[in-house]
C-alpha cells in the first residue's frame, strides 16, 4: 500500500510547525511549478486550505476517486481530508491556507458555516454566478493583509475572512440545494425528459415521450410544470427553436439542412413552426442576423 504524506504545513514543507494564527496565501503556480505542476496525494493534519482556480483544467484527487475539474472552481479543504492536484498548462488561481485554530477563532461552533468544514467541498458552478469576482477580490485583498503591516492588522484579516467564507456558504447552500433537488424522482424525470428531447426532437409527440419514462403524459406535464414552470410541449418548442436560431445563426447550413437535423419530416413544416414562433421565416431571420453583423 503506497504511504499518504502527512503536513503539519504546506506541502513539501517536512518540518514546519505552523501556529495557532497561521495565515498563508500564495499564487497557485509558485508552489506547483516546482513540482512540475503535480502534487501527489497527501493530508495537512491541522490546516484549512482553500483552492481558487480561476481558469484552466485539473485532476482533483480524492479518498472516494479522481475527477477532472475546469476553472472557475473552488475546493476548500479541511484537516485531514486527502487530497492531490495535477494541473494542465495555463492554470491559475490562488491558494489560502489558515490554521483550524484561526477558522475556529473566527467561526466558533456554534455558527451554520462549520457546517461545511465536515467534507472537501468542491464548487464547480462558480461561472453562472458573480461569486466567483467577489471571492477573486477578497482572496487578493487577504493577500494583501498578510504581507502588509496596517494597524490592526489581525481585525481586517478576521473581517475579510467572515466575508469571505460567508459568500462560499452562500454558494454551497446553493449547491447543496441543487444535489437534493437533484435526486428527486421528479428531478430525475425531469433530466431523462430533457435528455430524450434533444435525441430525438420533433420526432416524438408527448405521449410517446412520457411513455418512454413509463409515466403519463399528464405526470409529465405535472413534472414539467412544477421545475420549469412550463407545459412539456412549451419546452420540447422552446428547445427546437433554440437550436434552430443557433443554427440559423452560427452555420452556413441551408434551411432545408437545418430542418433535417432538427428532425423536421419536411422542411415547409420546419419554416412554418419557426415563423409561428418567431414572426419570420428561416430565411428572413438568417438575414436579418447576417445584416445586424
Amino acid at each position: 500500500m503506497k504511504r499518504i504524506d502527512q503536513y503539519d504545513g504546506l506541502y513539501g514543507e517536512a518540518n514546519a510547525r505552523p501556529d495557532a494564527d497561521y495565515l498563508f496565501s500564495e499564487l497557485i503556480e509558485t508552489r506547483s511549478r516546482t513540482f512540475d505542476w503535480v502534487i501527489q496525494p497527501h493530508i495537512h493534519a491541522r490546516l484549512f486550505q482553500l483552492f481558487f482556480i480561476q481558469s484552466g483544467t485539473f485532476d482533483l484527487q480524492e479518498a472516494t476517486g479522481k475527477r477532472k475539474l475546469t476553472g472557475p472552481c473552488l475546493l476548500l479543504i479541511p484537516p485531514t481530508a486527502l487530497h492531490g492536484l495535477v494541473y494542465e498548462t495555463g492554470v491559475s488561481g490562488r491558494i489560502l491556507t489558515l490554521s483550524d485554530a484561526l477558522v475556529n477563532t473566527v467561526f466558533p461552533d456554534a455558527s451554520p458555516i462549520t457546517a461545511m468544514f465536515n467534507a472537501l467541498q468542491c464548487l464547480n458552478t462558480l461561472g453562472e454566478s458573480p461569486a466567483a469576482d467577489r471571492i477573486e477580490q477578497l482572496m487578493a485583498l487577504i493577500d494583501e493583509e498578510v504581507f502588509d503591516s496596517q494597524p490592526e492588522r489581525r481585525l481586517m484579516l478576521h473581517a475579510c475572512l467572515q466575508q469571505l467564507f460567508l459568500v462560499i456558504y452562500r454558494q454551497w447552500q446553493q449547491h447543496e440545494t441543487l444535489k437534493s433537488k437533484l435526486n428527486t424522482p421528479a428531478m430525475q424525470y425531469f433530466c431523462q425528459f430533457q435528455r430524450r428531447v434533444r435525441q430525438v426532437g420533433t420526432t416524438q409527440d408527448i405521449t410517446q415521450l412520457a411513455d418512454e419514462l413509463a409515466i403519463t403524459p399528464v405526470h409529465l406535464n405535472r413534472i414539467c410544470r412544477s421545475v420549469a414552470g412550463k407545459s412539456a410541449s412549451q419546452l420540447v418548442q422552446e428547445h427546437i427553436l433554440g437550436e434552430a436560431t443557433k443554427l440559423l445563426k452560427y452555420t452556413t447550413y441551408s434551411v432545408s439542412e437545418i430542418a433535417y437535423l432538427l428532425h423536421f419530416e419536411y422542411p415547409n413544416y420546419f419554416a412554418r413552426f419557426f415563423r409561428r414562433h418567431t414572426g419570420f421565416s428561416p430565411t428572413e431571420f438568417r438575414e436579418k442576423q447576417n445584416a445586424v453583423s
